[in-house]
Formats: structure tokens, sequence, C-alpha cells
């Protein structure tokens, strides 16, 4: 297992939707992956943030609609494996559904996706330098995930925020699971960076 470093955080968003990028030294890791059609985009935002494509050990989804899984599949064909939960494996075939001919969107196969469970991820997090795991949490879908460090960051993607979650118990009873983990800071899908009240 690797020692845990200082990590930062980078956002090479675009299209209104944010898109992390993880480092532990020259270890990172994209959470949440961009929109069908949208590689050179993706790649000019991680040029121009200093952070080169070969560096990405890993892309990894909050959850599986294109607006965050979208360049999945180009991106494995850079060379950057995607990291897949368990609970996500079924979701990925439903997200072509969603997209039309015009998206550009490359269908993602099996081939090059890392697979694991949700307590597997510690340790491979910890292979990279990254204290944390990769938790599931329902609410926006049923397949949901997010990235919780030791420091206190989550990141959510979708999850409604608890202003709106009110009257969905599923995204009330995650993010009750998240402040139990020790969040604090908040790194959504959509939106600026906020403290988890």
């Amino acid at each position: 297992m690797g020692i845990a470093k200082a990590v930062t955080i980078v956002n090479v968003g675009y299209r209104s939707t944010n898109y992390w990028v993880v480092s532990a030294g020259s270890s990172r890791l994209l959470v949440d992956i961009g929109w069908p059609g949208t590689l050179g985009t993706m790649k000019a935002n991680l040029r121009k943030m200093g952070i080169p494509l070969h560096e990405i050990r890993y892309a990894f989804a909050t959850h599986y609609h294109i607006d965050h899984a979208g360049l999945a599949e180009e991106l494995k064909r850079e060379g950057v494996p995607l990291l897949v939960l368990e609970v996500q494996v079924a979701a990925i075939p439903v997200m072509k559904t969603w997209t039309k001919p015009g998206d550009g969107y490359v269908d993602i196969t099996e081939e090059g996706n890392v697979v694991i469970s949700s307590e597997q991820s510690r340790q491979l997090l910890g292979q990279m330098g990254i204290a944390g795991e990769i938790l599931h949490t329902p609410g926006h879908t049923d397949h949901c995930v997010s990235l919780f460090l030791e420091d206190g960051s989550v990141f959510t993607g979708d999850l409604p925020s608890e202003a709106y979650a009110s009257d969905n118990p599923v995204a009330v009873a995650s993010w009750k699971f998240l402040r139990e983990k020790g969040a604090t800071r908040v790194y959504p899908g959509h939106g600026p960076v906020r403290p988890l009240e």
C-alpha cells in the first residue's frame, strides 16, 4: 500500500459540469469524465492546468449519465483505464439509450475497465497515495457513488444537495452516511465547492 501524500484538487470542467483531477504527486484520478465527443476540450483543459494525460491513472464516473461519463471509452483509447464500482456495471449500457447520433458517443466496452467493490477502493486509492474510498451514495440514481477523502473532501456528482433532498429519503440517507464518514467539504458535479453544513 502506498503512503498517503498531500492531495491537490483541480477542476478541468466545461459546459457547466465539473471534472475533478485528484492528484497525489503525479498519480492522478479523474473524477467524472466529460461529455461525449469532447476529447479535444478535455485534453485542452488538462494542458491548460498543467496535467499530463498520461499521469491520469484512472478515470472514474460518479454515475453513468452522458455529462459525467460520456467520454469514458475515448479516454480508454488514450490509455486511461475506466475505474468502475460493481454497483455501476449494469448502468453502463443503459447510458447509451440517452444519447443521440449527433452526440458523438462511443460505446463503453468491458475491455480496459477495472471493476472493484467499494471495500477494494481504499486499497486501490492507497496505492496511488490517496487516502480515501469510493462509497455507494444513491439518491440521484441507484448507481451513484462518491469519492470520499480522509481530509473531509467528498466528490458527489449529482447527489441532490441537502437543501433539495428533503423529499428524497434515499438522498437524505446518503448525506447522513457521508457526514458520519467525516465529510466536511463538497465537490459537486455542478456548481461551486461548498462546506457541508
